[in-house]
């Protein structure tokens, strides 16, 4: 379903004496309060929740075919949304705000069951299902979901999470709170796995790749750098003049495409994904940003 997210987050008032206060374990982390607020009506945390959410494990970032129907442009409290379908950087700073028991067993837009203790959420525009990291801009704490539904439809949130990820993240209590939300591309993304030595030794830590043959970049193809993709074009100038002030030797063309309603910096043509792979390295020591390389130019 298209979780059309009447969240006009009622954020209750607080009386002296009244207040809800999170408690903390000695080792700072939060157990749950009976009564947080800033959630809606009959939504909220759940009667018995786990005993340690923070034990709860991230999303493992992971290739998924895009769901047709659920990344088609759709329309929402009178607003129009054309969802991304396809992946390149994205890099937002808003508010976060989090659903929990009023949706928990119902479907999300991709056809999955919402768990408010799973690591998931919903989002306006990015592709689904797609693999975020929600960044908290005040405590620094970060975590990792799955976006797998729409929403949240209020205008000043960008992202709303799950409960568990939420308080990961410290913002159950408060019931929204201000995040740095950046897309994961998971062709890119690699995990540690434990591996048993077959000569007898201890286990070893493999550095294996999620990334599939048929998902890799052909050399036969032009590869591309998506160094940016931005809402506002005087982001994507700014970008552009940084990349072209740091004089990188050997560096195809920078440029400008307005591309699904972002301005997105491209560098390329190169030759090769080594080639690619050694410029964005480059540009990544001294800029701190995302960049995901691609084989095609865009639309």
């Amino acid at each position: 379903m298209y979780k059309v997210h009447f969240l006009m987050y009622l954020f209750i008032s607080i009386l002296s004496g009244c207040a809800s206060v999170p408690s903390f374990k000695s080792d700072g982390a939060q157990t749950p309060s009976k009564r947080s607020g800033g959630y809606y009506l009959d939504d909220g945390p759940g009667d018995h929740p786990p005993q340690d959410i923070d034990a709860i494990p991230d999303a493992i970032p992971k290739i998924e075919p895009l769901n047709a129907r659920a990344n088609q442009p759709y329309i929402a409290l009178d607003t129009k949304y054309t969802p991304m379908t396809s992946f390149y950087p994205y890099k937002e700073k808003g508010v976060a705000s989090w659903y929990g028991k009023r949706y928990h067993g119902k479907k999300t837009s991709i056809g999955e069951y919402y768990d408010m203790y799973g690591m998931t959420g919903a989002h306006t525009t990015l592709p689904i299902p797609c693999y975020v990291r929600v960044t908290s801009v005040e405590n620094g704490k970060s975590i990792i979901v799955k976006v797998n539904d729409r929403g949240p439809f209020k205008k000043d949130r960008i992202i709303d999470l799950s409960f568990a990820a939420a308080f990961k993240l410290r913002l159950s209590d408060k019931g929204s709170g201000p995040v740095e939300v950046e897309l994961i591309d998971a062709r890119q993304f690699t995990a540690v796995k434990k591996m048993p030595d077959v000569s007898g030794e201890k286990e070893k830590s493999t550095i294996i790749s999620q990334s599939k043959s048929t998902d890799a970049i052909t050399l036969s193809e032009p590869i591309y750098i998506q160094a940016g993709a931005f809402k506002n074009e005087k982001n994507a100038d700014y970008l552009l003049k940084k990349l072209t002030q740091m004089k990188l030797e050997n560096i195809p063309q920078l440029k400008k495409q307005f591309s699904q309603d972002f301005f997105h910096v491209m560098i390329g043509p190169f030759n090769s994904k080594d080639e690619a792979n050694t410029i964005a390295d480059l540009i990544k020591a001294k800029i701190k940003i995302s960049i995901f390389i691609i084989n095609k130019e865009l639309n």
